[in-house]
Formats: structure tokens, C-alpha cells, sequence
């Protein structure tokens, strides 16, 4: 009988419990009342799929360099850029050292003058240059006093002027260069008791090899004369010359 007492003692303070706590909802039971003993472990689920692709990891700025690799093959060269635009001048450069000094320039050189000697046979015949025998100047040498001709050795542009005493008779002379006439004087003679003069000049363009020289035009004008008192000249020089291979000259 005791037995029972004791076994009917949980129910008893239960309902108790329920009488002397809040009235309950119908058909809700406090969790506190219906709390279990822990389950037994479930069984291992099955693999999932895989998943999404994970974010890149950092770079290895940090970590060891690492070792050289070996020097790849040269490429093939590259097609040539555009053009790129002229860009702006640069400031003047500083002023260089004065060189050494160079080589004085020397001008070409050519003239001559030369005379009718005193005892020079006159008249010519008509078609022969007139040699004019003594020489005043030639330093070049380029006048032959024996043939009374002018060879040019310096290209350029030369003046030749003749002045020639007519007595006893007509004058008449032509300047020649390679065998034409250049330039003709004429001088008439009026029985004058005293020598007259006739002179005249020309420019001539020569190359070398090219030859000047005075000839009689007439023979019966031929009246060219010299004596101790008045003289027949003939000059010619280089007013300036056609180098260009170089501006000094030896």
C-alpha cells in the first residue's frame, strides 16, 4: 500500500502543478514539459556538387624572386611607326673654339703689256699678227713675244687694249681670238706732218688655249708706228677668272 503511494506521487505534484500555474491554451503543452532524452547520431549525408569557382588568391609580390630563366629568341622587328610630328627648335648651342687659321686665298693671275721696238721692220703684210717684240710685262709668261700672240692658261673674263701711232699712212687692225675678229679699228691718215694715235680695247671671255692677238686687216693700211718719241702697245689682263674647283690657287 505504501508502494503505491509513492508510485502515484509524480502524477499527483503534476497535477498539482498544472492546477496552481497560468491555465493553459487547449492543446499546448509547455516545451518544459516535453523535453527527450538526445537521439541517436543520423548517417553521413551524401557529397554535394561541386561549387562555384573561388576568387583569385594574391599575388606573390611578397614572396621570394624567382630564379632568371634563359634569354628568349630575338622577334621579328616591328613595322615602322608613323611619322612623328617636327617638334619645336632647340635653344642655340654653345659657341664652338675658333679654329686654326686656314690658308690665305691667291687670286689667278694673268697680264702682259708689251711694245713695237724701234727697229721693228713696218709695214706688215696684210693677214699677219703684229708682234709686239719688247716686253714690259709677262710674270705669267702667257704672251709670246715671237709669234705676238696671247695663250690663256686661267678661264675668265680678260680685257686686252691696243694703242697703236699711225704715220704715213692708214690704219687698219682687227683684235682676233682663235682666228676671228673681235673687235676692228680703223684710222685714216690725212698727210699730217705728225703722228697720230688709235686706240680701242675689248672684253673677251676666254677657256684655256684660247689665243689672242692683233693682225693688219689691210695691206695697204698699215701705217702702225714707233719711234724714241711714241710707242705701239698692246696689253691684256685677267679681270676675273671661272675657277670653281677651289678658292685657293698655287
Amino acid at each position: 500500500m505504501t508502494t503505491l503511494k509513492v508510485l502515484h506521487l509524480p502524477v499527483f505534484l503534476l497535477v498539482l502543478q498544472v492546477r496552481l500555474s497560468a491555465p493553459l491554451e487547449d492543446n499546448k503543452i509547455p516545451p518544459s514539459l516535453c523535453t527527450g532524452q538526445p537521439g541517436i547520431p543520423g548517417s553521413p549525408g551524401v557529397h554535394g556538387s561541386p561549387g562555384q569557382p573561388g576568387r583569385d588568391g594574391r599575388d606573390g609580390r611578397d614572396s621570394a624572386p624567382g630564379e632568371k630563366g634563359e634569354k628568349g629568341d630575338m622577334g621579328a622587328p616591328g613595322q615602322t611607326g608613323e611619322q612623328g610630328l617636327t617638334g619645336d627648335k632647340g635653344d642655340p648651342g654653345e659657341r664652338g673654339q675658333k679654329g686654326d687659321a686656314g690658308q690665305c686665298a691667291v687670286a689667278p693671275k694673268s697680264a702682259f703689256s708689251a711694245k713695237v721696238s724701234e727697229g721693228r721692220d713696218l709695214p706688215l703684210p696684210a693677214g699677219d699678227a703684229v708682234v709686239f717684240d719688247k716686253i714690259l710685262l709677262n710674270q705669267q709668261g702667257d704672251y709670246n713675244s715671237e709669234t705676238g700672240r696671247f695663250t690663256c692658261k686661267v678661264p675668265g673674263v680678260y680685257y686686252f687694249a691696243v694703242h697703236a701711232t699711225v704715220y704715213r699712212t692708214s690704219l687698219q687692225f682687227d683684235l682676233m681670238k682663235n682666228g676671228h675678229a673681235a673687235a676692228s679699228y680703223f684710222q685714216f691718215f690725212g698727210n699730217w706732218p705728225k703722228p697720230v694715235s688709235l686706240s680701242g680695247g675689248s672684253l673677251l671671255h676666254l677657256v684655256p688655249g684660247d689665243q689672242v692677238w692683233i693682225q693688219m686687216t689691210l695691206g695697204e693700211y698699215n701705217g702702225i708706228y714707233s719711234s724714241t718719241k711714241t710707242d705701239s702697245t698692246f696689253t691684256g689682263f685677267l679681270v676675273y677668272s671661272d675657277w670653281k674647283n677651289s678658292a685657293v690657287f698655287a
